[in-house]
């Protein structure tokens, strides 16, 4: 698991503002993508590599 007590974490544009289902993305770290819920900001987070989470967001990007 990489470190990331570094990890500047954002809320995603796609996250509502009323409180519920948030994610948060931390992509400040070299070689690693962070990915948590911000409800749990203190439990697990999915990692990936750049170019993985590159591909899935522009693949999202296109769902409505």
């Amino acid at each position: 698991m990489p470190d990331l007590t570094n990890a500047r974490w954002r809320k995603s544009t796609r996250s509502g503002s009323n409180g519920g289902d948030c994610v948060e993305v931390a992509d400040n770290l070299p070689g690693v993508v962070a990915v948590r819920d911000s409800k749990d900001p203190h439990g697990p987070a999915l990692t990936f590599a750049p170019a993985a989470w590159a591909t899935f967001v522009q693949a999202t990007a296109t769902i409505r």
